[in-house]
């Protein structure tokens, strides 16, 4: 029997449920804080542009499994391939460009804007008469007892502060409205909701590069290109129309340093080889670094996200996380996959539904949450390394030559598969285990000799000495793996 569905937010994960919703023949209603966010005027909630989508297969999948055929088609059709990561540096005062693919296997993630992907969500559901939006709408009450709801409608016109207030009654209210989620906060006035926030010592500032002056890309297009620093990180991903969108990471102290010294070019040109003025002009990074805010990243964990049968929180409402993986838009778009999955199963039972929801998603949730977290160290730092180096060598050479075994690399398990974030973490530590413990002192010799890439005949053979030795425990733990 159809329901109405309340979506609160109707950015691509709201958009995203909205769509499971309507397809499912329900009545759905998304209501919307901002204006119409295909127009180019709406003003983020951050005031500043997004840092650019990679989408993978989590989120791929989640859009297949719409039931709209041509859904992924169109969203696919606006995405740039990534193979892997470029890493710019100096070595022995040269500047350097160093290529590492993703995945042993040639999978590719996929830039995309995200006001692209809202866009094509947002008009695949004004095409559906179950669907109805509504902008300008504030929330600013829930009884999910009552099953009512209230919000403050504005409009241009409204010169008071507060906007007309209206009172509706909904059966099922989906919270996507990101991570200072109205939805959550009267959420937890109805469930002893366990909640932590945190802002890490990270601030970020976004950067456009244009195209070269005969339309060119001014990079390699095909990857997301890192200029690892340690406590610094500058980061380019590709845009169809040949431009890069760019983005600083920096403590909350060394922005004040710059802003109290004004020397950006100069540190810049300290820490990022070839940005300027290949990249960006010195004149425009200035104004750039100016002109556009420095801003925080949270990190949110909480839980559960449901209330009974009738309210449950998804996205940047439930799990919000820094960007490092890449998988915060994937795991919201998984999120609304998986919830429905279990509406689906339990279809006259959603109380028990949105109870196996919270309990299966939470400890997912919890698990990329600090693997973005860590996974800052790896981008900025680890990169650079020929530790790290060798053992994603081995780690990818395994995965291909002994697929039996279950091998495979932690980045490839989170990116390019739909395994639970918490078997991924699980099956890592495994593989970390046994890989340190043939390894050894072997590595770290092998990397103190200083001729780990070397081409030297010793060096290669020191390599696959080392990589028959984890074979040999890889095929006595496949039973482990498997299991």
């Amino acid at each position: 029997m159809p329901q109405k569905v309340v979506i609160v937010g109707a950015g691509p994960v709201g958009s995203l449920a909205a769509l499971y919703a309507a397809v499912r023949g329900h009545d759905v209603e998304i209501y919307e804080l901002r204006p119409d966010l295909r127009d180019p005027d709406t003003t983020p909630l951050n005031f500043a542009k997004s840092i650019n989508l990679a989408l993978s297969e989590r989120g791929i999948n989640s859009l297949r499994k719409t039931g709209l055929p041509n859904l992924a088609h169109a969203v696919l059709g606006e995405t740039f391939p990534m193979h892997g990561r470029m890493i710019h540096v100096r070595k022995q005062g040269k500047y350097v460009r160093e290529p590492q693919l993703y995945d042993a296997r040639g999978k590719n993630l996929l830039a995309m804007d995200r006001a692209g992907l809202n866009k094509t969500l947002l008009d695949q559901l004004e095409s559906m008469p179950n669907v109805k939006f509504f902008f300008n709408h504030k929330l600013v009450g829930v009884d999910f007892r009552k099953q009512l709801a209230w919000f403050e409608r504005h409009t241009k016109s409204d010169d008071a502060a507060r906007g007309t207030e209206i009172e509706l009654r909904f059966d099922f209210m989906v919270g996507a409205d990101g991570a200072h989620s109205a939805v959550r906060y009267h959420l937890m006035k109805f469930v002893p909701m366990s909640y932590q926030q945190e802002y890490i010592d990270k601030l970020w500032c976004q950067f456009h590069v244009p195209p070269t002056p005969d339309g060119g890309f001014r990079l390699p297009p095909n990857y997301l290109h890192i200029w690892p620093q340690d406590e610094s990180m500058f980061i380019a991903l590709p845009n169809l129309d040949k431009t890069f969108t760019a983005t600083l990471f920096l403590t909350r102290t060394g922005f004040e340093q710059l802003d109290a010294s004004g020397k950006v070019v100069e540190y810049f040109n300290q820490k990022f080889p070839g940005v300027v003025p290949d990249l960006i002009t010195e004149d425009e990074l200035r104004k750039q670094y100016s002109t556009n805010q420095h801003l925080p990243l949270i990190t949110i964990k909480c839980t559960p996200y449901h209330f009974g049968s009738s309210g449950v929180i998804v996205g940047d409402a439930a799990h919000a996380m820094v960007p490092f993986y890449g998988q915060g838009m994937n795991t919201g778009l998984e999120d609304v996959r998986v919830l429905f999955e279990f509406l689906d199963k339990y279809p006259d039972d959603p109380a028990t539904a949105l109870n196996e929801y919270s309990r299966q998603r939470t400890p997912d949730a919890h698990t990329i949450n600090d693997l973005a977290l860590r996974n800052y160290h790896e981008m900025a730092t680890d990169v650079k390394r020929p530790m790290y180096l060798l053992r994603k060598w081995i780690e990818e050479t395994l995965d291909l030559y002994l697929p039996r075994a279950g091998w495979a690399t932690q980045y490839s398990r989170v990116t390019f598969s739909n395994m639970r974030y918490s078997e991924v973490h699980q099956r890592a530590q495994r593989q970390a285990r046994i890989l340190n413990s043939v390894v050894g002192l072997s590595l770290a010799t092998l990397v103190g000799t200083g001729f780990l890439f070397a081409r030297s005949g010793a060096a290669q053979r020191a390599k696959m000495g080392i990589l028959r030795s984890i074979c040999w425990v890889a095929r006595r733990a496949q039973g482990l793996f498997q299991g």
